[in-house]
């Protein structure tokens, strides 16, 4: 009867059925199978609500909501494109570069491919890269940033890990920028052998850009220095980054009229309930696993079959690859990470660490089949079976799981800090 439920309700969520009903009805069974009391949902729905944290989460989304609809995406491309383009590769360097600094604030939703996709593919071709490559790169560049603060993903990691989120931000910065540098190396070798056009660099084109581009860049610079300097906590740092992105855009820029305020609100609340609505009922059904033992019997299970710290971290890479592929990152985050990391502990990983490794995999999870989801929004914004975008990607796929392998087996790239 319990399989037969459980795989129900998995069918069902396959087939549209919301992740917070499935959840929702999967931890009322297990409460109901297990005699526990189902109030420990409740309980759990409060502790999320006193968290000092969880005011950052509409703040953050408000801002990249904000900013993907303002005219960021165009003044960041024409920044980059200044600064980088001059370079073998350089092009695509601003691609990667834009995207990665994008989604820091908008958060791996695909809102990044659909900002900057229909902006950077046509620049890509017209300077002759070839298609499979420029395909490839904004369909991957769709999740990259997510280890740059203010990244939504480390804030609910850290909130569902109870780890310091200063300290998941100070970490992921080097693993960020080696992933940069890797595909950036990748995009200069490309650059070179299909003799890509450059334009030369010019002081009088690049001080307008620089110009115009100030308030966006200056963000992430005020935003490192406010929190690690001790100056701000992550919720006021939310609050001064959503007030920031309102006055830039709105009375600097103009970009932005105070009527659209109002649809841009919305959009925002409509992205944030969905988080914290999963967010509050895969909790609760954390806590009855919990309450069930089923983290126990897990580790009794590995400690017979594992031994070694370094068997456990591949099985685990595997493990959360195979999650990244099926679930987004929201969602894997608080279902899995509560399960993970009692296990991680016993093996001696650090919980700063497993949140960089755990939040890689599902990076890469988000260009994976089947249900990838920049695969799906790359295939609606240029128009091309998710099949060719697959395959497009593969290339940065292997340079993103040589990446993986680094930070994975390398712990002082996290922790590189201390």
């Amino acid at each position: 009867m319990t399989f037969a439920f459980i795989t129900g309700l998995i069918l069902l969520a396959l087939f549209g059925l919301p992740l917070f009903a499935a959840l929702g009805a999967g931890s009322l069974y297990l409460a109901a199978h297990e005699e526990l009391d189902s109030a420990l949902l409740i309980v759990e729905i409060n502790r999320l609500a006193s968290s000092p944290n969880m005011g950052a989460i509409p703040c953050f989304t408000f801002a990249g909501v904000v900013l993907a609809a303002g005219g960021a995406p165009q003044r960041l491309v024409q920044l980059f494109n200044n600064l980088l383009g001059w370079m073998p590769g350089g092009l695509a360097a601003v691609a990667l570069g834009s995207c990665a600094f994008f989604t820091s604030f908008s958060g791996a939703s695909g809102v990044t491919i659909l900002a900057l996709g229909g902006l950077l593919y046509p620049m890509l071709r017209s300077v002759e890269y070839p298609q499979n490559f420029s395909l490839g790169l904004l369909t991957t560049s769709g999740s990259l940033g997510l280890l740059f603060p203010p990244s939504l993903a480390i804030l609910l990691y850290g909130i569902v890990a109870k780890v310091n989120i200063d300290d998941l931000f100070l970490a992921g910065i080097l693993p960020g920028i080696l992933l940069m540098v890797i595909l950036g190396i990748y995009a200069f070798t490309i650059g070179l052998r299909f003799s890509v056009p450059r334009h030369e660099f010019s002081v009088s084109t690049l001080l307008p850009a620089i110009k115009k581009g100030s308030g966006d860049i200056l963000l992430p610079i005020l935003l490192i220095v406010g929190i690690f300097g001790g100056y701000v906590t992550v919720g006021e740092a939310a609050a001064c980054t959503a007030l920031y992105v309102l006055i830039l855009e709105c009375l600097v820029h103009r970009d932005i009229k105070f009527s659209q305020l109002i649809p841009l609100l919305t959009d925002a609340a409509v992205l944030t309930g969905s988080i914290l609505i999963i967010l509050g009922v895969a909790m609760g059904l954390t806590n009855l696993l919990i309450d069930s033992q089923l983290p126990m019997r897990l580790l009794d299970w590995m400690e017979g079959s594992i031994d070694t710290q370094l068997k456990f971290l591949l099985l685990l890479n595997i493990f959360l690859l195979a999650v990244g592929a099926m679930m987004d990152i929201f969602s894997a985050t608080v279902v899995v990470v509560p399960l993970i990391l009692p296990l991680a502990q016993r093996f001696g990983i650090d919980p700063v660490h497993l949140g960089i490794v755990f939040l890689a995999n599902l990076e890469i999870g988000y260009s994976t089949p089947p249900v990838g989801i920049n695969l799906f929004i790359a295939s609606q914004r240029f128009r091309k079976p998710v099949l060719m975008l697959f395959k497009a990607a593969l290339p940065f796929l292997v340079l993103m799981l040589l990446w993986l392998a680094l930070i994975t087996y390398l712990p002082w790239l996290s922790l590189w800090w201390r």
